[in-house]
């Protein structure tokens, strides 16, 4: 792929996402379906106009990397852990009556038990980008309700990343001590960081705070770091990312980086909500529409139910309840990834892969239409509802 070709295809999406985006805000649709449609329409599958979407997915992940960077710059470490210990049970509870009845239904229309199993376990986890893209940034960093969001969130990316590990290696392996192995690596990464701030990026941070260009480089410098070694650790980028972030929390100028990095983050997100749109290829998946739609639709209605009653008994107030089931009512990202490794380590179907695939598009954007219309959104085509 040559630089050439590379910046002809961001020219050909960002001129096209702001094409389309003005059409879907006077036609008063979220602008997020703008860019999932924009890939549709010119990626591999639609128009061929960029015959392969591979290398903007990854480039695009750098988004939600600096995404949850965002989000741990906001959140102090001790507020993490107790929200942690408020959220573990509740998580790991709903994902598996989420995985059950994902399972159920696919094998009740004639997959076999194996490709049933893991589509059930790949659909049972919530969307870390629609979850938080789609809530007010003061309500993410500064209410209740955002705090509870990203501790189940951040608790549903470390199930996902033992689901990935267990696809990856051997069948037999024992998630218990792969989940100590994860929690350990965390845990050992996050006080490495966590004096690596303080005895060094701090007072460099000191010394030179009215140079705002070097803060800027130092932070972003700081996230990807942590998120490459988070990686290396068997974690994933984006906890890496989140431990980056939460770690540099302590910082006074923790607000001032949050703040410069909100558009490079933005630019980022429009490149994954395009390469989602890229892999929506019709003609494969048409064995399974219709049982991808019965599923999804089932998932849209039972998540915020199972989320809602789940909260109420943790003794949350009923409001806060009903929203953040809504709000976590889509399938994963992590869903996605969990379809490709399982299909490239031979472990499920073409079928089962297509299946979970187009599930998730799905409730991406049915999800999207039924936050914006009911709750506040940085999106939001009607001016009440829009916050940011």
């Amino acid at each position: 792929m040559s630089f050439e070709n590379i910046i002809m295809e961001l020219a050909l999406i960002f001129a096209g996402a702001a094409i389309l985006a003005t059409i879907f805000l006077y036609l008063k649709q979220p602008i997020i379906i703008s860019y999932i449609a924009l890939g549709m329409i010119i990626g591999p599958y639609g128009l061929g106009l960029i015959n392969q979407a591979d290398h903007i997915e990854k480039i695009s992940h750098v988004g939600i990397i600096l995404l949850l960077f965002l989000i741990g710059l906001n959140l102090h470490p001790e507020k993490l852990l107790h929200l942690f210990k408020k959220t573990a049970l509740t998580t790991t509870v709903t994902c598996l009556s989420f995985a059950l009845v994902g399972a159920t239904i696919t094998y009740a229309f004639g997959f076999n038990l194996f490709d049933s199993i893991i589509v059930g376990l790949a659909l049972m986890f919530s969307s870390t980008v629609i979850g938080l893209k789609l809530i007010p940034t003061t309500e993410l960093h500064n209410m209740h309700i955002g705090e509870m969001m990203i501790s189940v969130l951040l608790f549903q990316d470390i199930l996902a990343i033992i689901l990935i590990l267990f696809l990856k290696g051997d069948a037999s392996a024992n998630l218990y001590l792969l989940f100590g192995l994860l929690v350990l690596k965390g845990i050992g990464l996050s006080i490495i960081s966590y004096f690596t701030v303080k005895f060094v990026i701090l007072p460099l941070f000191r010394k030179f705070d009215v140079i705002q260009e070097y803060i800027f480089v130092i932070a972003i410098g700081w996230c990807l770091l942590v998120a490459a070694s988070a990686s290396l650790l068997g974690l994933s980028y984006e906890i890496g990312a989140f431990i980056a972030g939460v770690t540099l929390a302590v910082s006074p100028v923790s607000l001032v980086i949050s703040e410069k990095l909100k558009s490079l983050r933005e630019f980022f997100l429009i490149l994954f909500f395009f390469a989602i749109g890229s892999q929506f290829d019709l003609l494969i998946m048409k064995d399974v529409a219709w049982l991808s739609v019965l599923i999804a639709l089932v998932l849209l209605a039972l998540k915020p139910l199972v989320f809602s009653a789940a909260f109420k008994i943790s003794k949350e107030k009923k409001s806060i309840s009903n929203e953040l089931g809504f709000r976590l009512g889509q399938a994963s990202e992590f869903s996605l990834i969990v379809a490709y490794i399982a299909l490239g380590n031979n472990r499920i179907s073409d079928n089962a892969s297509s299946l979970i695939q187009l599930t998730v598009i799905i409730t991406f954007i049915i999800s999207t239409y039924i936050v914006s219309s009911k709750y506040k959104t940085p999106i939001a085509t009607n001016s009440k509802m829009r916050s940011d």
